[in-house]
C-alpha cells in the first residue's frame, strides 16, 4: 500500500485514563510526521500506577489483527513495541518483526515491565526472559535502569560510574541490539540530574545526555522519551542528537506540568507541550563518554 508518510507499527497498550502508551505514542509520532498504526496489546482502564486498574488482555486477538495486516500487504518503516499484555505476546512480537521487518526497518523495543526496583503489578516473572529475547531482535532498546538490571540479571544499583555505565551498555548490546539506551540513569558524579546513556556498536561510541531533576515523579515519561527517540532516529537524526531531542522534550514537558498545582495521578500535560516537538535543538547537552 503506497503512502506518502513513513509508517510505524506501534505495539503498545491503550490506557483509557492516564497519558501513557498509545495515548502519547500516537500524538507524538503523528506530530513528528509519521503514520502510526497501533497494534494494541491490552486495554486498561487506567495506567498501572493507579490502584484498582482493570486490564483486558488482547493476546487472543493479536493473531487475527496481524494476519489481516499481512493480507493487505502493509509495510512499515519502523516497528516500535512497548507494554505487553502477557508474556506470550513477546513471541508474537518477535514473529511480527520477522514477518514485517527488512534490513531498512527501524526496530525499537521498549521493554516496559518494571521500575523502582520491582516488576509492575501486571507483569509475571517470566516476562524478564521474554523481554530479553525480544530485545535481541531490535536495533534500539530503551530500558530504564531497573529493566536493564533485570535483563542482565543484576542488582538494581543506587548509582553507577561512567565506566560502569559503559560496561552495562556493552552487556546490553551483547543481547543483540546495536543501539542500547538506558534511561533513568543514576550517576555517582551528578545526583541532581536525570541521565540517559547510549552505545552505538557500529562506531563504538558511548553517549550521555541529561535533564534537571524535579522534586516529583511523573508517569509516562519513559513512553514519551522512547517515542521522541524513535521519531528522531526515523527522521535521520544521529543517536546523540536523538537522545538530546528526547531529553529536551521530556524536560520541557515536565517543566510545563510542574508549574500547575493540584494535578491528580502525576501525568505529563502533553497537550501543553507537544507543539515544542517542532523546535530545533537549541543547545546540545549530550557528550561523549570517553
Amino acid at each position: 500500500m503506497n503512502n506518502p508518510l513513513p509508517r510505524i507499527a506501534a505495539i503498545h497498550d491503550l490506557s483509557g485514563f492516564g497519558r501513557c502508551s498509545l495515548t502519547v505514542v500516537i500524538p507524538i509520532l503523528s506530530t513528528m510526521g509519521f503514520e502510526v498504526c497501533p497494534l494494541p496489546t491490552a486495554v486498561l482502564s487506567t495506567h498501572t500506577a493507579i490502584e484498582g486498574f482493570k486490564l483486558f488482555d488482547l493476546t487472543d486477538q493479536l493473531p487475527g489483527f496481524i494476519e489481516h495486516w499481512k493480507a493487505i500487504k502493509l509495510r512499515f518503516n519502523a516497528i516500535y513495541s512497548g507494554f505487553l499484555g502477557s508474556a506470550k505476546q513477546a513471541g508474537m512480537v518477535r514473529d511480527f518483526i520477522k514477518s514485517f521487518a527488512d534490513e531498512d526497518t527501524l526496530v525499537v523495543v521498549d521493554p516496559v515491565m518494571a521500575d523502582f526496583g520491582k516488576l509492575y503489578a501486571s507483569m509475571p516473572p517470566e516476562m524478564i526472559g521474554e523481554m530479553r529475547s525480544l530485545s535481541s531482535k531490535a536495533k534500539v532498546i530503551t530500558p530504564n535502569i531497573t529493566e536493564a538490571a533485570f535483563m542482565l540479571d543484576r542488582e538494581v544499583p543506587e548509582s553507577l560510574t561512567e565506566e560502569q555505565v559503559k560496561e552495562w551498555l556493552k552487556a546490553l548490546a551483547d543481547l543483540g541490539p546495536s543501539m542500547p539506551v538506558i534511561t533513568s540513569l543514576p550517576l555517582k558524579s551528578n545526583s541532581d540530574r536525570s541521565f540517559v546513556a547510549a552505545f552505538n556498536r557500529e562506531d563504538g561510541r558511548f553517549w550521555l545526555a541529561g535533564r534537571p531533576q524535579v522534586p516529583t515523579q511523573y508517569h509516562g515519561t519513559g513512553d514519551i522519551f522512547s517515542s521522541v527517540l524513535t521519531g528522531s532516529l526515523l527522521q535521520g537524526d544521529s543517536l546523540p542528537i536523538a537522545l538530546d531531542r528526547s531529553c529536551q522534550f521530556v524536560a520541557s514537558a515536565i517543566q510545563i506540568t510542574f508549574g500547575y498545582s493540584g494535578l491528580d495521578h502525576h501525568e505529563i500535560l502533553l497537550e501543553r507541550s507537544i507543539n515544542t516537538l517542532h523546535a530545533p535543538v537549541t543547545y546540545a547537552s549530550y557528550r561523549l563518554i570517553p
